[in-house]
């Protein structure tokens, strides 16, 4: 019996998520967001603070979410030290959100909380989070 639920259950999302056509939730890849409809809520979150829960900083997977915060520089321009502080579920784009602890030795900032949406495919962020600065992709040191 519980088998034949699992089925009903994969073959009722799997039909949800071939129906979005391009302006709906992205099923089979989380919940995100895609299309006409992901564009609407990157132009209303881009009227809040990058890196904050409700505008998170988009990048490509983990090793994106790191290239980005090892680009992020601090007032004094040193490289801040960060730790992934865990998931903060669903954010404004659909799709499940991670939280940073970004931190400068010697700063006015000494700390900050920068969300991230890692399920990005191919976007490189080149704005800095408020209160640091940032360095163009190719000139960061791996």
């Amino acid at each position: 019996m519980r088998v034949i639920a699992i089925l009903g259950l994969m073959l009722t999302v799997s039909a949800c998520a071939g129906a979005g056509g391009d302006g709906g939730l992205d099923l089979m890849s989380g919940g995100r967001l895609k299309g006409k409809a992901l564009e609407a809520r990157i132009n209303i979150a881009a009227r809040l603070p990058l890196g904050s829960h409700d505008n998170p900083v988009r990048a490509e997977m983990p090793d994106g979410q790191r290239a980005y915060l090892a680009r992020l520089r601090c007032g004094d321009g040193a490289v801040p030290a960060f730790e992934r502080t865990g998931s903060y579920g669903p954010g404004p784009f659909g799709s499940i959100i991670d939280g940073y602890r970004v931190t400068c030795a010697v700063a006015e900032l000494k700390e900050r909380q920068v969300f991230m949406d890692m399920y990005h495919p191919g976007h490189v962020e080149l704005a800095p989070v408020p209160g640091f600065a940032i360095v163009p992709p190719t000139a960061a040191k791996p």
